[in-house]
């Protein structure tokens, strides 16, 4: 990075996306560049509509609590915004019917908040918030065609117009570039037209697949019961649901099965399709209500680390978020989180008198995502027909799995393996705490697996 005035050290920066990860990252940045410009490929429309360059807008999204955390830290009042604006705000597990290693989990443990906003809704506050500041310039209907510069320092991007007849490519400098254009990011292919290297990445593959349909229902239910469903897929039943109440007295729900049974996308075949989960509620809960909509299906699973810290320690210009960066089975519902959570390492590694370099601030970021990388790719190396370098397969893999599998019997009836591992689950503690923690190897080791009625808790 070039030298500035200590007000504005990194000069000109371009954010490649304008969706989550690039708003949030636009913002941060903000504070510490003389200006910013997002070049987002959609338009932005007035109201909250899903878009076509964000493939996951149509299915289930859950912001979990390190992610309402993480986003309050770099938006003061916004989760109260998206409160305010319809998100329900949901304790897990006491408002879920949630069902895991072949048990409901007791809905008198500890719980902890998520919301289950639409993430249309969750992109319209966020953007809003953003794109207010002034110092935050937005060119819609522009991608990026390649970096300018060389290998070792990127010095802006090629862009061009979408939707005109304009096909020339223009040049915009700048002194640093971050790329949050999500699993299409194609930074590794534009490094080597450069005359670079593509990042080594960890592959891990479980061949999943899932589809949401919106629907709608008229039972408002007692306050005791459920306010929606979670069905945790694993190496003996791979099959899986989310059901989570969205704003505007909708659910979204979405269903998944493994490589080679992927849910159906019309609405009967889809809810016949939940006959296949290991409990029936559900599907009784489907066959009562009314889609809205054909379900929307989806493929692209894999989760996918590209290891930007491991090559040029010496290139200057480039940073990568988000999807682009790392990216997680969708099923886990981490990406919001994460991306969140990125913003908030740059944030603090920029807080510091000294701007680090490309590369250190390339290293936070990507250390910020490592518990989800973790929880994801331990949650599907079990998973049958797993694929990939990042399978966790060796002599000491398989004893960390069946000691897991020993928490997750324990997680529906002990209070304390519950909160630990929740935790977790939700980005606030390492996975390592499960193996740390006094209380939780003794009772995983030493405790049996407390049984909860095989009926829907009520709390």
């Amino acid at each position: 990075m070039r030298a500035h005035s200590p007000s504005s050290p990194l000069g000109h920066v371009v954010i490649l996306g304008g969706s989550m990860a690039g708003l949030l990252a636009a913002h941060v940045l903000s504070r510490h560049a003389e200006r910013v410009t997002v070049l987002e490929r959609d338009n932005y429309d007035a109201g909250s509509g899903p878009r076509s360059g964000v493939p996951q807008s149509r299915h289930t999204h859950v912001l979990l609590t390190s992610g309402m955390n993480a986003l309050d830290e770099l938006l003061p009042g916004v989760v109260r915004e998206l409160e305010d604006a319809g998100a329900p705000n949901l304790s897990i597990p006491a408002d879920l019917g949630v069902w895991q290693a072949g048990q409901w989990v007791s809905r008198a443990n500890a719980s902890r908040p998520v919301m289950t906003g639409s993430r249309p809704l969750l992109d319209h506050v966020v953007r809003g918030r953003v794109l207010a500041d002034p110092r935050i310039d937005v060119l819609t209907s522009t991608e990026a065609t390649g970096f300018l510069g060389g290998p070792d320092r990127i010095t802006g991007v090629s862009v061009r117009g979408r939707g005109t007849d304009h096909q020339e490519h223009d040049g915009i400098e700048a002194d640093l570039v971050v790329d949050a254009t999500g699993r299409g990011s194609r930074t590794p292919e534009w490094l080597t037209a450069l005359g670079g290297t593509a990042p080594a990445e960890e592959v891990l593959e479980t061949g999943r697949a899932y589809a949401t349909c919106v629907f709608e229902t008229d039972d408002a239910g007692s306050p005791d019961q459920v306010r929606g469903f979670y069905i945790v897929p694993d190496a003996a039943q791979p099959f899986g649901a989310i059901i989570l109440p969205a704003e505007g007295d909708r659910w979204m729900v979405t269903l998944s099965g493994p490589r080679g049974q992927a849910p159906p996308t019309d609405p009967a075949g889809f809810v016949d399709f939940a006959t296949s989960l290991p409990h029936d509620a559900p599907h009784k809960w489907l066959s009562t209500a009314r889609p809205l909509s054909r379900p929307v299906g989806y493929r692209h699973t894999a989760n996918r680390r590209r290891r930007y810290d491991l090559a040029a320690r010496d290139r200057t210009g480039l940073l990568v978020v988000g999807d682009a960066l790392c990216m997680f089975n969708p099923v886990y519902g981490q990406g919001l989180s994460v991306a969140a959570l990125n913003a908030v390492a740059l944030d603090r590694a920029l807080a510091k008198p000294d701007v680090p370099s490309a590369h250190v601030l390339q290293r936070k970021v990507l250390r910020s995502s490592n518990g989800a990388w973790d929880v994801a790719t331990g949650a599907d190396s079990p998973m049958p027909g797993a694929t990939g370098d990042a399978v966790r397969s060796g002599f000491v893999d398989r004893l960390l799995n069946r000691y897991l599998e020993r928490v997750r019997v324990r997680v529906p009836g002990d209070t304390v393996v519950c909160r630990a591992f929740r935790d977790v689950l939700f980005l606030l503690e390492p996975p390592s705490s499960l193996l740390t923690s006094p209380q939780v190897v003794l009772r995983t080791l030493l405790r049996p697996a407390i049984p909860t009625p095989p009926d829907l808790p009520t709390p």
